[in-house]
């Protein structure tokens, strides 16, 4: 029960860490909407304390089913960290900002060619966007891009090489996938494959629908301001990061339907071997 508790304290200061992060390290001229930081920070870390310190789930999935959920929050936090340096590079230059400056750069001309994600979102900009803008969303995009991509690959090892979940004991369906209600829908092992192929499939191409989306509403409303720092990490994190999660997701999914029908096949064979009577 302490140590429930103590790991889900623990969890929650870290979410509520990762929402801060660009408020604390970027500086005041730069920084805005501090209430508002706080508040989600507060939110964040009431809302996974609750998870995780409770015995019976609620919403998150794979709680139970490391690492997938610890590669998400790695994700998302290097993300944030790497843009937050990379855009205080401009207003307070140091050896760190420097350094991850130089990085993001390297990284943009090389995931910025034509038809690839990076170069989409750039051309989402509006036809007058400043040079200084269109170079920071740049940057910005292709560092959040290879993050993500390094993130699945990771996961794609954890579960093809080193045979996730397995390693972690039995898996428990109802408190890995709380939203997930096995007794309909048909059978379980064809609704696991079709919501993880839909979920890869749409992994895969939201980086590229979301710039063209936005770009064609841009006439129709207002589309989100990067000029903001802050808006400018976050919303890039968050274009990179959900395609990202949506095919961990998919390949988690795919994964356990193949250990419920290899349980199924095993158990098959076992009937056929009982001899009768």
């Amino acid at each position: 029960m302490i140590g429930r508790i103590t790991g889900a304290a623990l969890r929650g200061i870290l979410v509520a860490l990762v929402v801060v992060i660009p408020a604390l390290y970027l500086p005041s001229t730069a920084a805005t909407s501090t209430e508002i930081v706080v508040l989600l920070a507060i939110l964040g870390f009431v809302m996974t304390f609750s998870e995780y310190s409770s015995a019976f789930p609620s919403f998150i999935e794979f709680r139970d089913a490391p690492p997938l959920n610890r590669m998400r929050f790695i994700a998302l936090m290097t993300m944030i960290t790497c843009l937050t340096l990379i855009v205080k590079h401009s207003y307070e230059p140091t050896n760190i900002t420097a350094l991850f400056s130089g990085l993001g750069l390297t990284i943009a001309r090389l995931a910025d060619f034509p038809y690839s994600p990076v170069r989409l979102v750039v051309l989402m900009l509006p036809a007058g966007a400043a040079p200084e803008l269109i170079q920071n969303v740049r940057i910005a995009a292709a560092v959040t891009y290879i993050i993500a991509l390094v993130t699945v690959l990771a996961f794609w090892f954890a579960v093809r090489v080193r045979g996730w979940p397995t390693g972690n004991g039995a898996f428990n369906v109802w408190i890995n996938l709380p939203l997930f209600d096995p007794t309909t829908g048909g059978d379980v092992v064809a609704r696991m494959q079709r919501d993880g192929r839909f979920n890869m499939i749409l992994g895969v191409l939201l980086p590229f629908f979301i710039p063209a989306i936005v770009k064609m509403a841009a006439d129709l409303i207002n589309p989100v301001s990067l000029q903001s720092p802050q808006t400018l990490i976050w919303t890039m994190s968050a274009w990179a990061f959900l395609p990202a999660s949506m095919i961990m997701r998919g390949l988690a999914m795919m994964r356990i339907s193949e250990m419920i029908e290899e349980k199924r096949r095993r158990a098959y064979l076992n009937a056929e071997a009982i001899p009768t009577t």
